[in-house]
């Protein structure tokens, strides 16, 4: 058994439900479903009962609920201890997997030369989780793009970049230089998985209720126009693979890159952090 399988479980075991799961844990319900059902085969038990009206817990599963949360627990002890003893101190960063920006080559060597004899783990997740892993407390802090439910989060802006839409390149709207957001009424759109952030889920979608194919990273959003001549957003500045065109989109509100931390964490680290980005954004 994986630790990670067992943080599966739990959030199914907790929720039972696995589409509210899935949310919780920012994963599509597929993969989870199916983490869960190695588990049963793995333990030769069935954890979980499952029908249209939900899922409840088999005694078997009520036992490993227990023995689980008490697991997972003890090892997140362990891990403090660790780190006390050793001396080690680090800060995990979360990352939106949204492209390279040179900011933040410019902010990690900034941060490298301010803490020398800190680790700095990076965390990069796809863009059904804007967050970055902050509420599931696999991070302290995320470099990310607003807008989210920011309930229990302290936010700071960086800067913004106006936006634009992905097209093929063969597409009679790609030679356009600027469009907006009613030129592309008609026109299929993809959009993220149920259980996304509906803040974030709207803005990639000009606010609209779009038909389209499902994506959770930047390579699918790109593979979808490219392979459907579907549209896409993207922040403006980002190199295009070859086939596709960014057009500025005028109307729609700029993306806002934002540091995000958790309301009344203390650490220097994440402060610092803050500092060093803010200041490197202003350069």
């Amino acid at each position: 058994m994986e630790l990670r399988t067992l943080r599966y479980f739990v959030a199914v075991a907790e929720e039972l439900h696995f589409g509210r799961a899935a949310a919780r844990l920012h994963m599509s319900q597929p993969p989870l479903s199916r983490a869960i059902k190695q588990l049963e085969t793995d333990l030769g038990a069935t954890l979980l009962h499952r029908s249209a009206q939900g899922v409840t817990l088999t005694p078997a599963g009520t036992v490993l609920l227990d023995e689980a949360r008490t697991l997972l627990d003890h090892t997140d002890r362990i891990r403090a201890r660790i780190a006390a003893e050793s001396g080690s101190t680090a800060i995990t960063v979360g990352l939106l997997g949204d492209g390279t920006d040179l900011n933040a080559l410019r902010l990690a060597n900034a941060y490298r030369k301010r803490h020398p004899d800190i680790e700095v783990h990076i965390r990069e997740t796809d863009l059904t989780d804007p967050t970055c892993g902050l509420r599931t407390a696999q991070v302290d802090i995320a470099l990310t793009r607003a807008p989210f439910d920011e309930t229990g989060l302290t936010v700071r802006q960086l800067r913004t970049d106006p936006v634009g839409a992905v097209l093929r390149t063969d597409d009679p709207l790609a030679s356009r230089t600027r469009l907006e957001l009613a030129d592309l009424a008609d026109r299929r759109w993809f959009h993220f998985p149920d259980g996304t952030d509906p803040l974030w889920g709207a803005y990639w979608t000009g606010g609209e209720t779009r038909e389209g194919p499902t994506v959770r990273a930047v390579q699918e959003c790109r593979q979808a126009v490219l392979w459907n001549g579907t549209v896409g957003i993207t922040p403006l500045g980002h190199d295009m693979p070859e086939g596709l065109t960014a057009v500025p989109l005028t109307d729609m509100a700029p993306s806002r890159v934002v540091v995000a931390w958790n309301e009344g964490d203390t650490n220097p680290l994440i402060a610092s952090f803050v500092h060093i980005a803010t200041a490197t954004h202003r350069r």
